[in-house]
């Protein structure tokens, strides 16, 4: 979903009296978060629950929805194909029906997108200009980037993942789609390759990554079963009864011990997991179009019994945070389990000699469940962006190459969301095509909640994750560039200057409100980060508006740093619309 922008007002901040900008730290470490206290540091992203957001196992049972924007703009990118898989072309408006909760919407937005394989050209800066704009201006492009999950996945189904990718990169090094490779590993998100054209360079960078342990390597399976359902089901584990077989119930007192352990690791799972889709998604939200994500796992330990259910606690913030990133962005998640075909049978578990009886019964139940759950949750974690899942399957190479078909061709549907129904939880979407023999691909709904309606609820953590990503997030084409250097006692002053493009800020009602945040931070190994920055916010008069239609915002300010080799990352976030821009660019000072 995007709130409506008017696009092309922007601010020009040193021009306009009526604007009241916050500024915020000297450069001389002082840490300050926009928005917050100044003597109060950055926290990390998402630790905690908005007090106005209740934790629960659903969406469902959270408050009443408290929309900030009264107009909500709802896209539904739309697949459709015949039964063989070829993309149907020149269907018209009156050709679909979109069905909210089995309501009908008005569709206001009706578009038919043909992805181009045009070579990305690099942007290309003036010397001491650093930019996160991936694209500028141009059509949109069939855009996939693979997630090689080491989290979730076996050690040893990693290696085989990785080899099914080296085969159908090796098959289509002519295919063309702009491609880009991540790993999603215990220590975070790591970039194997940016976008590029060129298949040959990225499997040259494939065959130099290695695997990583995964979160639950080593636990026994009966604890992940008993630790995933979270009270689903009780018949995982056989009750402790008084009298019963000795060693069985050592081993059920064991599996008990062993799925509260399991549960801390699941929970770590999914922080890495949704923190690196969060990423990925704000990375690619400035590049117009559909894109897809390759999601190479193993599974993900979170049980999904509907699409409204969230993982509790912080998690469901940072989880329908990361949801929402996915939709706004336009892209849709394709699972590839690496996994292939598995085995659900106890009796290829060697590790506790021979089974037999109950425990055999309760086993296969056990690895029956579990593998049932994982595909369940894949199935819909897909199905929820608008994507497909490929498992049961050893050709993982057929599953790569149908997801990048997927993008080369669909529609963008779209409606305005009623924003008088606060009712939080899943709002359901279907999308029906009056014709006969299609196979229409959309996603099947989205949340609506606070954490993804009220951009206020989650501000200090979006800076926070901002600044500590590794991608740079293009939800507002942003530049900066250095102003040079002067002398300041044993420091220097290093003066930058932030431009924002006619584009990606919120202008909002009769009086042209807004409200920006403006953070800069500088790094250097071993010593604390120096942070500078502000928030501009308040009303624009007609003259002002003017100005910032032709020339956009300014953002001045500057660093008060040692001798030394810095990187700085630049982040600027419109609090009307959630939407983040951000760059990193080196800084020498001598």
């Amino acid at each position: 979903m995007r709130r409506c922008l008017v696009h092309g007002f922007l601010l020009f901040l040193t021009l306009i009296a009526t604007c009241a900008v916050a500024q915020r730290g000297s450069g001389r470490g002082t840490g300050t978060a926009p928005g917050g206290n100044p003597s109060v540091p950055y926290s990390g992203p998402y630790s905690s629950t908005p007090a106005s957001i209740a934790a629960g196992a659903h969406a469902d049972d959270e408050k009443k929805v408290e929309f900030r924007s009264e107009t909500v703009l709802v896209q539904v990118p739309t697949v459709v194909t015949d039964k063989a898989g070829n993309h149907i072309h020149a269907l018209k408006k009156e050709d679909f029906k979109v069905e909210e909760n089995g309501k009908e919407q008005k569709i206001a937005v009706f578009e038919e997108v043909t992805a181009t394989n045009a070579r990305l050209m690099p942007t290309r800066n003036p010397p001491g200009t650093f930019s996160n704009l991936a694209q500028n201006g141009e059509p949109p492009r069939n855009v996939v980037v693979i997630a090689l999950d080491t989290v979730n996945t076996p050690f040893l189904d990693q290696t085989y993942g990785r080899k099914e990718l080296v085969k159908y990169l090796a098959d289509n090094v002519d295919a063309g789609p702009v491609l880009a490779m991540v790993v999603i590993g215990s220590k975070g998100v790591k970039t194997i390759s940016g976008l590029t054209n060129d298949p040959a360079s990225l499997l040259d960078a494939l065959k130099k990554v290695r695997g990583e342990l995964p979160a639950l390597q080593g636990v026994d399976i009966d604890a992940q079963a008993l630790s995933a359902a979270g009270g689903a089901t009780t018949a995982l584990v056989a009750p402790l009864t008084p009298g019963g077989d000795p060693t069985t119930q050592m081993e059920q007192f064991v599996v008990q011990g062993d799925a509260i352990y399991a549960g801390y690791q699941q929970a770590r799972a999914i922080e890495n997991t949704m923190r690196a889709f969060l990423g990925i998604a704000w990375s690619l939200s400035g590049i117009p179009g559909r894109k897809s994500l390759i999601w190479a796992t193993g599974g993900f330990p979170f049980y999904l019994d509907s699409p409204s259910a969230v993982p509790g606690g912080y998690l469901s913030v940072l989880y329908e945070r990361a949801m929402e990133a996915l939709n706004d962005a336009q892209v849709s998640v394709y699972p590839v389990d690496v996994r292939g075909l598995v085995g659900n049978s106890p009796a290829a578990d060697t590790s506790r000699g021979h089974i037999g009886g109950q425990a055999f019964v309760t086993k296969s139940n056990n690895r029956s469940w579990l593998q049932a759950s994982t595909i369940g949750t894949l199935q819909d974690f897909a199905a929820m962006t608008g994507g497909k899942a490929y498992y049961n399957s050893n050709d993982l190479a057929t599953g790569f190459k149908r997801t990048v078909e997927d993008s080369t061709s669909y529609y963008l549907l779209g409606y305005y969301l009623d924003t008088h129904n606060t009712k939080p939880g899943w709002r359901k979407l279907q999308v029906k095509v009056a014709h006969k023999d299609v196979e229409v691909r959309a996603r099947s709904g989205f949340l609506v909640t606070n954490a993804t309606m009220n951009p206020e609820l989650t501000q200090q953590a979006d800076l926070g994750f901002a600044l500590s990503s590794p991608f740079d997030s293009t939800g507002i084409p942003l530049s900066v560039q250095w102003r040079g250097t002067s002398p300041d006692g044993d420091k220097k002053k290093v003066a930058f200057a932030l431009h924002l493009p006619v584009t990606g800020v919120t202008i909002e009602g009769d009086r042209n409100t807004y409200d920006v945040d403006f953070i800069a931070q500088a790094v250097k190994n071993g010593v604390p980060p120096s942070n500078v920055g502000g928030t501009a916010k308040g009303a624009l008069t007609a003259e002002a508006l003017t100005k910032i239609k032709a020339e956009g915002i300014f953002y001045a300010n500057s660093f008060d740093l040692p001798p030394g080799d810095y990187q700085v990352r630049f982040v600027v976030r419109d609090n009307l619309s959630g939407r983040i821009g951000s760059v990193t660019a080196p800084l020498t000072v001598n």
